[in-house]
């Protein structure tokens, strides 16, 4: 069995235009959705084995943030440059490269692939956007990261930090 855990990256900031997109950093909101997000994963339990993660400034501290929760190094974290405005085809080809030791991934990136990509997993499950710091998981039968492109996906789980359950 193999978990895919997408995390799309927290609230950033507009504050500097001077910055490029991929520098700009998060917001207050998105330093605080995140560590909050990650505690809401760590109550569910799931051991992440790895945590993949855009480069740019935003997915950067988002992943950070998530890790520093999950008792993990800053250093684990590994940056795919190809996850900055992904494409669905980008996710693909990135996990198909994972050592297949890695049960559980998270990957942090960027709308809109990210919620496209989402989009692709699944037959059942149609989000219009994965908010900002959302959260969306799928599940796959299968032994060998190369094998989840085709494999079935089963629908785990979606979270974001303004959805509250009662």
């Amino acid at each position: 069995m193999k978990t895919v855990i997408l995390v799309r990256h927290a609230k950033s900031s507009w504050d500097t235009g001077a910055l490029s997109d991929f520098e700009r950093p998060l917001n207050d909101r998105g330093k605080k959705d995140a560590p909050d997000m990650a505690q809401r994963l760590l109550t569910r339990k799931i051991p992440i084995d790895t945590f993949i993660a855009s480069p740019a400034k935003r997915a950067k501290r988002t992943a950070q943030l998530f890790v520093k929760e999950f008792n993990v190094s800053e250093d684990d974290i590994i940056y795919k440059s190809e996850l900055y405005h992904a494409p669905p085809e980008a996710f693909y080809e990135v996990i198909d490269k994972l050592e297949e030791s890695y049960k559980n991934i998270a990957i942090f990136s960027h709308n809109p692939g990210i919620t496209a990509f989402a989009n692709s997993l699944t037959d059942n499950i149609e989000l219009d956007n994965i908010p900002t710091c959302g959260v969306f998981a799928v599940k796959s039968d299968v032994d060998k990261w190369k094998d989840f492109r085709k494999a079935k996906k089963e629908f785990w789980f979606f979270d974001f930090p303004k959805h509250r359950v009662e």
